[in-house]
């Protein structure tokens, strides 16, 4: 019996070494190299030897103005896009779980924009709200709305906005994939024994929909937030940080400095600022949950 547990034992370990080694290879590796750089004036002029500077690197991060701007550009998206897609997936699971008949067609319909590329609809976005684009045509030369053609992308909060408003209508479908799965999971008869006692939609919703779907919700919250802080292709494809970077998210900040001016330390410290920010804040999306089961 011995032996044959040793025997399963190695058996597991042979299965699980190569994942393993990839897995150390290529994410624990690279992290701790990032960790060691970040303490190192690593810059193209320093590329054979980087002298350790400590915690200069996240001193001049800490310092930097535009950090702070992508930064609260980062806040703002997250803020803005991960209720939105939250709140209009939760939406549309609901009406799609109350239709049994047609509901294969909306689900693809809903779902055909998670699956397109962020490339193409980025400049898709750029071209309908570019100066010279689409919306500006209808509202100008069609409708006599306005008296000029309107600069979308060239001011900070109407580029954002832009980039925001496609978050939102890219994640629609995959948070009401997720939604969905978990109200099919709802028993029935919790909705019939409610009926029973004379409580509205509204009521049910509240009293039993929400409270039994937690798990999904807290998931979705989650995933979303890390990836508005993510947010990368639609800021770098419609606005690239215009104007004077002023819509700069932490990742595209953090890409700007690393391969168009070089500060390789710099980006790797703004790096790991971005992951304690973000494992902060799932830390505190955690504890609000644990609160309301309570």
């Amino acid at each position: 019996m011995q032996i044959k547990n040793n025997s399963s034992k190695f058996q597991l370990g042979a299965l699980m070494a190569p994942g393993l080694l990839i897995f150390a290879l290529f994410t624990i590796y690279p992290i701790f190299r990032l960790l060691i750089a970040s303490f190192h004036d690593w810059t193209l002029a320093s590329m054979v030897k980087q002298p350790f500077v400590g915690w200069n690197n996240y001193k001049t991060v800490f310092s930097d103005k535009t950090f702070w701007i992508s930064f609260e550009n980062s806040i703002v998206y997250a803020l803005v896009t991960v209720p939105g897609q939250m709140f209009l997936g939760l939406l549309v699971a609901i009406l799609i779980d109350g239709i049994r008949k047609i509901s294969v067609g909306f689900r693809v319909l809903n779902y055909l924009p998670v699956i397109t590329s962020w490339v193409i609809v980025s400049l898709i976005f750029k071209y309908i709200f570019n100066t010279e684009g689409l919306l500006n045509y209808f509202l100008f030369n069609i409708l006599h709305i306005t008296s000029k053609n309107v600069r979308w992308l060239d001011f900070r909060w109407s580029g954002l906005w832009v980039a925001m408003f496609l978050g939102i209508w890219k994640g629609v479908g995959w948070n009401m994939v997720v939604f969905l799965a978990a109200l099919q999971q709802v028993p029935k008869v919790l909705y019939e024994a409610a009926e029973l006692d004379g409580c509205k939609s509204i009521r049910k919703f509240f009293a039993i929909t929400l409270p039994s779907i937690k798990g999904s919700v807290l998931f979705a919250w989650v995933m979303l937030t890390i990836g508005a802080f993510n947010v990368y292709t639609s800021i770098k494809l419609i606005t690239n940080g215009a104007p004077a970077h002023k819509t700069e998210t932490l990742l595209t900040w953090m890409y700007y400095k690393a391969f168009s001016t070089g500060e390789f330390g710099y980006s790797a410290a703004l790096s790991f600022i971005m992951a304690l920010t973000l494992c902060f804040l799932a830390i505190i999306q955690f504890k609000i949950m644990k609160k309301k089961d309570e």
